[in-house]
């Protein structure tokens, strides 16, 4: 591979479009850069999917962990790196493990952009710093500091605890678990409770210490 003819930049923000595309032509002189700027507009904009998408995590109409799951499961040729802001491990660690090839933060200028984006045509993964940091030091923690010795979840709590962490909603994670609205909805309020968590972003981060991102539904 010697660079990208095309690339999509998926983001709400009129500046971090033009951002983006500056470091797109400075990594690929002549690239033909196209955007999108919500999860419906990028889906349209997929169904002829280019080589290189960057995408913004939080979009206007949704989350773009859903334009993500959806290349990497109908063009996965096509590279991926996240652009965003959020630099926790509740954001970082789902989108790499649904298969987010980089992951960028947008406090970096320009060239830098540029020169980890040229790294891919050499299989260097694109990866912001401090993330390459952060995502060491998570394999790097002794099992003791990642393992749970004492779950207070029961195993239906944790499979309602990763399906939510995925980003079902209660209606959705019902559904897949074959139970009602309303029992799910009483699942989500203990599991808070226990785990002493108020948000899905906190129930994300508990989930993936947990390891419970990525395994398939009991």
């Amino acid at each position: 591979m010697s660079g990208f003819a095309q690339a999509l930049v998926v983001d709400d923000l009129d500046h971090c479009r033009d951002w983006l595309a500056r470091a797109l032509e400075l990594a690929f002189p002549g690239i033909d850069v196209r955007f999108a700027v919500d999860v419906a507009s990028g889906r349209e904009a997929m169904k002829s999917p280019p080589p290189l998408v960057l995408c913004d995590l939080g979009l206007p109409d949704g989350s773009g962990m859903q334009l993500i799951e959806m290349l990497i499961r109908e063009a996965p040729q096509t590279q991926v790196v996240v652009t965003t802001v959020f630099d926790d491990d509740a954001h970082l660690f789902p989108a790499l493990k649904v298969g987010a090839h980089g992951y960028l933060l947008k406090d970096a200028t320009v060239e830098s952009i540029a020169e980890l984006l040229r790294g891919i045509v050499d299989g260097q993964p694109p990866l912001s710093p401090s993330i390459a940091r952060r995502v060491l030091r998570h394999f790097q923690a002794p099992p003791s500091a990642t393992k749970e010795p004492d779950d207070p979840l029961t195993a239906r709590e944790r499979d309602v605890l990763k399906l939510i962490a995925k980003g079902l909603t209660v209606i959705d994670t019902a559904n897949a678990l074959q139970l009602t609205r309303h029992t799910v909805a009483g699942y989500v309020k203990d599991i808070y409770r226990k785990l002493q968590i108020n948000s899905r972003a906190e129930a994300t981060l508990e989930a993936t210490r947990r390891g419970l991102i990525g395994e398939s539904a009991r």
